[in-house]
């Protein structure tokens, strides 16, 4: 900060107690040119187009199996073939029971469609951990289920009509 000396009313020189302004008004132009130049940047908008979610519901067939998984006690994973709890030697027994069951029941492979084919639907909840949901679909895919979906909620407020 600079001073400047002027003559006193008894002919001492005397510092004068005036404020430099010009170090300020350099600052605050500066910081006007840069804001001039970046709020029409930043006020810019671009256009973005969202998907627009439909809810389907799902059609259930018998012979599709539903799995519920969720964080077990520790670092465990519980997963639930309907209302039964198992572990994964016996979900994959299950599954492929399941399986062989249905080959069975349409008279043999090469009676197989893709409709036909039983699909495996896991539901999730919210705060399982991804190695919980991925063994199960990695459980099911080794037992030969092509088909594997996830069973979710509908968006708040939708409303869903009944087949």
């Amino acid at each position: 900060m600079s001073m400047s000396v002027g003559p006193a009313e008894e002919g001492d020189d005397v510092p004068m107690s005036d404020i430099n302004t010009t170090p300020l008004v350099d600052v605050m132009l500066v910081l006007l040119i840069i804001f001039l130049i970046t709020v029409p940047i930043v006020i810019q908008t671009v256009p973005v187009s969202l998907p627009k979610v439909k809810y389907e519901p799902t059609t259930t067939k018998p012979e599709n199996v539903s799995l519920s998984v969720r964080n077990g006690p520790g670092d465990t994973c519980e997963v639930y073939w309907n209302l039964t709890k198992v572990n994964s030697d016996d979900l994959l027994d299950r599954a492929v029971k399941k399986l062989e069951f249905e080959i069975e029941k349409q008279g043999g492979v090469e009676n197989l469609t893709e409709e036909s084919m039983p699909e495996a639907h896991i539901r999730g909840d919210i705060d399982t951990r991804y190695k919980c949901i991925g063994g199960a679909i990695f459980t099911m895919q080794r037992a030969g289920f092509a088909r594997v979906g996830f069973i979710s909620e509908p968006p708040a407020g939708s409303v869903t009509s009944r087949l």
